[in-house]
């Protein structure tokens, strides 16, 4: 195991004359043995990280360490690293007992030592029946156990993943999170899996890293990045459907500043916001915590699309000045397209964002003016 720390890290491509900034001065610390998870759109940066971690691309700027070891300059084989590749990489012409074991054989390991360890994989990752098999006779989600073990078997200080999951169906994604879970508790290994899928990060990780264009948005627990979020961009990107924002004005109060917006007026902890009175700025509040017809806010939307989804359904509406305001509900009671309805939630459920985007107080710190004299 290794505790993963990152130091400034920038990368850089030149493409056609022109620099492209991939990874834009990242530093962190990834805990020893812990289950981290880089999250975040297309081209924010993610893969370009793993593949710095694993020494498969060379930092443009910062330093990488594993606990007090430098390895920013390492080759990978000198970094005691596995990683598993989006595609899943097999050789055909190998059984699956030779897969899970050749880079054991090309570190030298005798047979005897090399067997015991594939039969240790093979038995975690419930394949000791597929072990004589080759890699066309076995299913995607065995194919991708398979390139699993090879990377368990090296005993890596980090194993690295990136997208394992992506080309499989529901089901399978459903039951290799849990696996990967499961022996991730076995392993005595730190884990960096990286992913486009926010339902992977926050139901498997330890932490969560968001990036936004190659920065660092937000690295926290899955809860904390839920329930927290620093910015607007990290409520959007964390949560499905994404948070509902919607514009709202400073104003001054006579017992501090309020933002109004939408029907809603919150006021704001004493010194918030004051010097701004007159900008815009945002309030945002998840689609779990909006109620239909209750709340100690609420303004109206109109209904557009009912979207099931088995317990419960997603509402998704417009406000009267066209902002998408979406619904979780399981009481669909009146709710059809074309209506107007009051979307309502309360204080304590609410964020308020300033015009740059971040976060300047959460629910629970409106909340507790609210219910002040």
């Amino acid at each position: 195991m290794a505790t993963i720390h990152l130091e400034e890290l920038r990368k850089v491509f030149s493409v056609g004359g022109t620099d492209h900034v991939a990874v834009d001065g990242i530093s962190l610390e990834i805990p020893d043995g812990s289950f981290t998870t880089i999250v975040g759109p297309s081209g924010c940066g993610k893969t370009t990280t793993l593949r710095m971690l694993a020494g498969l691309e060379t930092p443009t700027g910062g330093r990488i360490r594993f606990d007090d070891r430098d390895v920013t300059d390492l080759r990978p084989q000198e970094r005691n690293v596995a990683m598993v590749f989006q595609s899943i990489a097999l050789y055909p012409h190998m059984t699956v007992r030779e897969n899970i074991g050749y880079a054991l054989k090309i570190d030298g390991v005798p047979k005897a030592g090399r067997d015991e360890k594939i039969e240790e994989a093979a038995e975690t990752l419930q394949i000791t029946d597929q072990l004589e098999k080759m890699p066309s006779e076995l299913s995607g989600g065995q194919q991708q156990r398979v390139a699993l073990g090879s990377a368990f078997v090296q005993d890596p200080d980090a194993l690295l993943l990136d997208e394992p999951m992506s080309d499989l169906d529901a089901k399978l994604k459903a039951e290799l999170r849990v696996e990967v879970q499961r022996l991730h508790k076995e392993l005595d290994t730190t884990v960096v899996y990286v992913t486009h899928d926010q339902t992977e990060a926050m139901t498997m990780s330890d932490h969560v890293v968001l990036l936004n264009e190659g920065r660092l948005e937000q690295f926290a627990p899955p809860t904390e990045l839920f329930d927290r979020p620093t910015s607007a961009y990290a409520a959007r990107f964390i949560g499905t459907p994404s948070t509902n924002v919607f514009e709202g004005t400073v104003e001054s109060g006579e017992s501090g500043p309020l933002v109004k917006g939408q029907g809603t007026t919150v006021r704001l902890p004493t010194g918030a916001l004051a010097d701004r009175v007159g900008e815009t700025v945002s309030l945002g509040v998840r689609p779990q915590y909006v109620t239909l017809d209750s709340g100690e806010h609420g303004l109206d939307v109109t209904v557009e699309v009912v979207e099931p989804l088995g317990t419960e359904s997603v509402v998704h509406c417009r406000t009267a000045d066209g902002t998408p305001f979406d619904v979780v509900t399981s009481d669909l009671a009146g709710v059809d397209p074309g209506e107007t309805v009051r979307a309502g939630f309360d204080t304590e459920h609410l964020y308020l964002f300033d015009a740059g985007g971040e976060t300047v107080a959460f629910g629970a710190d409106l909340a507790e003016l609210e219910g002040s004299p």
